[in-house]
């Protein structure tokens, strides 16, 4: 159980500071502010109303929260068709999408080393929402308050069922706002702030000349785009595939330009960070959309990434607080006691993923970063309570030691992965982590099991 607490700690407190880097993002280009400073400003802030609120103070924000999301992401995806050129519709729209390699929605290709396949999807993913729903305390949470069985039950399916759409909505906003950008002219380098620094710098003019080169690039996409589009629509699909080729050399050239650009990023100021995938949204929406919408996109996302705080907070301090310092610690507290300490661990994890989100940058993007962390531990945590459940015959120490090989291996294997020396069935996208986790997990155990017993009843003979 203290291993279990403890491997869930460490993969949560690592995604809350994840949580906390997401809204920093847009309070510092807002701002124009550094943004380790406004990580740490949106980090108290958050402490400050989950120590003061507790579990309630979550739950019901939560449901605030989500009304305002649902809402503001169906805004936004509206929006951005309507945005869209006049000779550009909603089904247009999709072609272009579709011809530019962004609308790949099922591969139903085998391959271990694919991250985002059908069989990754349904096979892997299912073991990563198991455990995410079923042991990770920030959702186990959500079902402990439901006033009943049945409404416990319910905000369950209901948690699983709302997932879905969402992110289909969050992708799809994702591709419109690609589409829009192959038709109005999208900046060179998306962090504004750094981008700033560069034009004030010596520089200036080489970014200028980018700027030129990109924009050249740009039109002559935009042209073969629109020809596309209207071989699309004419049936010559002959065309339309030599036009999709042509356009994605273009958009090669310009992923290149953006790449100097970059690396001119990273000569102006070496500790500036280059990867500004996380800026796009919020440059579209700061730079194309009215500013009352602003606002409700604004706080859409200040919501959704405080909400995953506030909710992670809540359940380490809780994991803290029952599973390792009153089992293990201090056993004879009074309720009051152990009340003041979930509030002083809040604070202790609150401080701690503010720190962790100072570094949250390192990762490619936000989205992924959160699943890699998961993927990471669900696995291990997910085959401790198979066991618990469905295999008795497993004792406390072997699924103890087991789950230290088995988290032993998974680090390994993304480990060797990520530098590129993973080959055979070892080469496999981070969501086959948790299969590998909950499976080792159980064999090892029931191997370290046999081995005990085999070891007790040779000493029982001697």
């Amino acid at each position: 159980r203290s291993l279990t607490a403890i491997l869930f700690l460490v993969q949560r407190g690592l995604a809350a500071g994840i949580t906390i880097y997401a809204p920093a993002i847009i309070l510092s280009t807002l701002l124009d502010k550094d943004l380790t400073l406004t990580c740490i400003v949106i980090g108290f802030l958050v402490i400050i109303y989950t120590v003061s609120g507790g579990t309630k103070a979550v739950t019901q924000t939560q449901k605030q929260q989500m009304v305002v999301m649902m809402g503001g992401m169906i805004i936004a995806g509206i929006m951005v068709i309507s945005m869209l050129p006049d000779n550009i519709g909603f089904v247009d729209a999709l072609h272009v999408a579709g011809k530019m390699g962004r609308l790949n929605v099922v591969n139903f290709e085998f391959e271990l080393s694919d991250r985002y396949n059908f069989w990754s999807g349904i096979t892997a993913s299912l073991f990563l929402f198991m455990s995410y729903f079923g042991t990770d305390q920030s959702q186990v949470q959500r079902y402990l308050s439901g006033r009943s069985v049945k409404e416990s039950r319910l905000g369950l399916i209901m948690n699983g069922l709302l997932k879905i759409p969402m992110q289909f909505i969050i992708l799809f906003i994702g591709v419109m706002v690609f589409v829009f950008y192959q038709f109005v002219m999208p900046p060179v380098f998306f962090n504004k702030v750094e981008k700033e620094k560069v034009q004030q710098s010596v520089y200036a003019e080489e970014l200028k000349v980018m700027e030129q080169d990109y924009e050249v690039v740009f039109n002559s996409k935009k042209q073969e785009l629109n020809k596309l589009v209207d071989a699309i629509n004419n049936g010559d699909e002959m065309a339309a595939e030599g036009l999709a080729t042509s356009a994605l050399a273009l958009e090669k050239k310009s992923i290149a330009i953006r790449d100097d650009v970059k690396a001119l990023v990273k000569k102006s100021n070496p500790k500036a960070e280059t990867n500004d995938k996380d800026y796009i949204f919020m440059t579209f929406v700061m730079d194309h959309l009215p500013i009352g919408l602003i606002g409700l996109l604004f706080a859409v996302m200040f919501s959704a990434a405080m909400s995953s705080t506030a909710s992670e907070l809540n359940a380490l301090a809780s994991t803290s607080t029952i599973d390792l310092y009153k089992r293990s610690l201090f056993k004879a507290g009074t309720d009051k006691h152990y009340l003041n300490s979930s509030k002083w661990f809040t604070l202790l994890w609150g401080v701690l993923a503010i720190i962790f989100a100072t570094y949250a940058s390192l990762f490619e993007n936000l989205i992924q970063a959160v699943n890699l962390l998961g993927s990471l531990f669900y696995g291990t945590i997910l085959g401790i309570f198979v066991v618990a459940f469905y295999v008795k015959y497993i004792g406390g120490n072997a699924v103890f030691y087991a789950s230290l090989l088995a988290e032993a291996c998974v680090i390994y294997v993304h480990y060797i992965n990520s530098n590129g020396t993973a080959s055979g069935l070892l080469e496999m996208g981070y969501l086959w982590y948790n299969v590998v986790g909950c499976i080792l997990v159980v064999l090892f155990g029931y191997v370290l099991q046999l081995m005990m017993k085999n070891s007790k009843e040779n000493e029982l003979k001697v």
